[in-house]
């Protein structure tokens, strides 16, 4: 890294106050942060959470005065310690070869530091930062920062809801924070159907139907804004899907003339678009999908026969074939249940059994399921609908809703399986959302 001062110049320096409106003097507020231990390694300078903060925080206020706006500015909770770091192609800031910090990201730092930094800052900061200048909003806006916490393995899990009361929300359980999410322009049948959700790479997508037919919605986390996703090679509801990384499969389902599909699909969200899979060996809908040890698999459901299924299918993502598993997973409840409540833990597979509202984890080796705890809420009551059941992170969340004093709300309960089993340690309530209703319609999480 090439600063304007050498470090021991720093040093003698009186620590500026950063509160002018003009960006003159940035480069000075931003590099006085830093510790005489600074070096090219960025490593030792990620590892100070305070100090990253600080340094965001002085850079945050310097564009706040500058655009006369408003901001609310949250400190960084969360900087992991560096696994590796890719190589990133930028150009240097304010340094001393004559380019002026106005071209820079962060006034006073190397351009490939400052991406470390903020591909290690919580994203929660990135509406901030990207009023700073117009480098940062390009940098945040292309997705190419999020390409390179992937490559990092900087992931942040965010849970997005659509319950009975309220529109789509955003909740950072680091952070306990919610946001709301811009209102989606679709048309009243859209939003007043059956709908499904998936989250995929940066994106959220809202499958339903509009008076035209089929139609895919979808929410992007660069520019906040919902738009058309081009639809489905063969349009389908009622299908298992899930996502890893930037791809997403959906398999099984109904056509718009309710025939039941044995045809699947993968989603590429960096390209936006749609790619046919081989067929499954059975057609089924109201079935659920989930990754595994790398690999796709659908489970549950009803055939075309109208009989629920026991079996599994498993999609092998270098041979492109599927594989059936007789017995995956045993015939809980009636016709009206919902698609079995599955999620993907470590590579674990837990499911909420229903029945005696409990929490089992599947046994690949014995194809058996065992208690692993209770439901912190009842799941018996409509049959699994309403209640939402997902991995974020390494911890398992069931999400639901009850009657408070002020009406209904909705609570995010979470457990880490990792801490315990036959029973283990109560769950812990992430959040409690009032007047937004007592029914989960909607809910994904979405890591990047």
């Amino acid at each position: 890294m090439v600063c304007r001062y050498s470090l021991e110049e720093q040093k003698r320096k009186e620590t500026p106050v950063c509160k002018s409106s003009a960006m003159v003097g940035a480069q000075e507020c931003v590099i006085s942060e830093l510790p005489s231990s600074f070096n090219q390694d960025s490593g030792s300078f990620l590892k100070n959470r305070s100090l990253l903060g600080s340094m965001l925080k002085n850079l945050m206020d310097i564009g706040e005065d500058m655009l006369d706006k408003d901001i609310y500015i949250h400190g960084l909770d969360s900087v992991c310690s560096k696994k590796k770091k890719p190589v990133v192609s930028t150009q240097s800031g304010g340094d001393s070869n004559g380019q002026s910090s106005g071209d820079s990201l962060i006034p006073g730092i190397h351009d490939d530091i400052a991406v470390d930094i903020l591909a290690w800052a919580s994203r929660s900061d990135y509406p901030n930062l990207a009023c700073v200048n117009k480098k940062l909003k390009s940098l945040i806006t292309s997705g190419d920062l999020y390409k390179l916490r992937r490559q990092m393995g900087v992931v942040e899990q965010w849970v997005y809801l659509a319950c009975s009361n309220m529109p789509w929300e955003a909740f950072d359980p680091d952070r306990n924070r919610w946001m709301r999410l811009p209102r989606m322009p679709c048309d009243e049948c859209f939003s007043y159907a059956d709908k499904e959700s998936l989250a995929v790479g940066t994106e959220l997508l809202v499958f339903g139907r509009e008076l035209s037919g089929f139609a895919i919605w979808m929410y992007s986390l660069l520019n906040h804004r919902w738009s058309r996703c081009p639809l489905m090679n063969l349009p389908r509801c009622l299908f298992g899907s899930s996502s890893s990384g930037e791809i997403a499969i959906v398999a099984g389902g109904s056509d718009k003339n309710g025939h039941i599909l044995k045809t699947a699909e993968l989603y590429n969200s960096e390209l936006c678009a749609w790619e046919s899979l081989s067929d499954m060996n059975l057609p089924r809908k109201l079935c659920s999908g989930f990754f595994m040890d790398g690999k796709f698999y659908v489970i549950g459901g009803i055939s075309d026969e109208g009989k629920r299924l026991t079996c599994g299918e498993e999609y092998n993502m270098e041979t492109r074939t599927w594989r059936r598993i007789n017995d995956m997973i045993p015939s809980w409840g009636g016709p009206m249940q919902s698609p079995p409540l599955v999620a993907v833990v470590n590579n674990e597979l837990y499911t909420a059994d229903l029945t005696t509202n409990e929490v089992k984890k599947y046994d690949k080796s014995n194809n058996a399921w065992n208690v692993v705890n209770r439901l912190p809420v009842r799941g018996d009551s409509n049959n699994g609908w309403g209640l939402a059941f997902k991995k974020c992170g390494d911890k398992l969340i069931v999400v639901g809703g009850r009657r408070g004093i002020d009406g209904e709300l909705i609570v995010i309960h979470s457990w880490r399986p990792e801490d315990g089993s036959g029973g283990g340690p109560e769950w812990n309530v992430l959040s409690i959302r009032e007047r937004a209703g007592g029914f989960v319609y909607n809910c994904a999480v979405m890591g990047c």
